[in-house]
């Protein structure tokens, strides 16, 4: 069955934009009585049936609902550096949304190699990977933030920061559990400055490492989304 994102449902009829009309009418050719899947991002799944078959605004009729679907217990927001290419962010973005995380911040530190972002394209990958792998929470983009203003604003529990600099760094799968509201910082390629780091580490963040191997930004952001989604399997 297919599956279509439509934010902010209620009541018991429901129109899908024109992008997503035109997807399900003249691409998938679905018609009038056929059944579809929806979601709506914070949550919601939805199987309805289509009334109306315009191609511009398909009407639906919502037949069944089910709240909080595939709700977690633990809540993940990584901060990351976005890469010079864009394109490997986005492709961060797309694997870490199909494993699972709750919030992403784009970060602005001080060897940043990419300054600028567009909200509006990154927030199209995310809504495609929650459609990908049939999820019904879609993350939270937040703004691109500068370093020392995260640091103030982090509020989660347990807060860490990768790092390649010297020093006794425990693994990132020994120190994380299970129902944690987790925040990992990510550094661009050539990693946080030492007085970031420290300031970091005085603001009550911990060091950890995600192996031996030198990781790219995007890998290390997926290698440490994948580790705190095996530790609450």
């Amino acid at each position: 069955m297919q599956l279509f994102y439509v934010p902010n449902i209620s009541g018991a009829e429901v129109i899908l934009n024109e992008t997503e009309s035109k997807h399900a009418i003249r691409v998938l050719r679905l018609s009038e009585s056929d059944e579809i899947e929806l979601i709506d991002g914070e949550g919601g799944f939805y199987r309805a049936r289509i009334i109306d078959a315009n191609p511009k605004k398909c009407k639906l009729s919502i037949i069944d609902s089910q709240t909080e679907f595939g709700k977690k217990d633990f809540h993940l927001h990584i901060a990351i550096a976005p890469t010079k290419n864009i394109d490997r962010t986005e492709w961060f973005l797309e694997k870490c949304t199909e494993i699972g995380i709750d919030e992403i911040t784009p970060l602005l530190s001080e060897h940043s190699e990419r300054k600028v972002i567009k909200p509006e394209r990154l927030e199209k990958i995310l809504v495609s990977a929650m459609k990908q792998s049939v999820k019904a929470y879609l993350p939270r983009l937040n703004e691109l933030t500068k370093f020392s203003d995260l640091l103030q604003q982090a509020t989660e529990t347990k807060k860490y920061i990768a790092h390649c600099n010297e020093g006794e760094k425990p693994h990132l799968k020994n120190v994380v559990k299970p129902g944690e509201k987790v925040l990992i910082l990510i550094g661009p390629e050539g990693d946080f400055s030492p007085e970031e780091v420290n300031l970091a580490l005085q603001s009550g963040f911990k060091a950890i490492s995600l192996g031996d191997a030198r990781l790219r930004t995007e890998t290390a952001g997926v290698v440490a989304c994948h580790i705190v989604n095996l530790a609450n399997d």
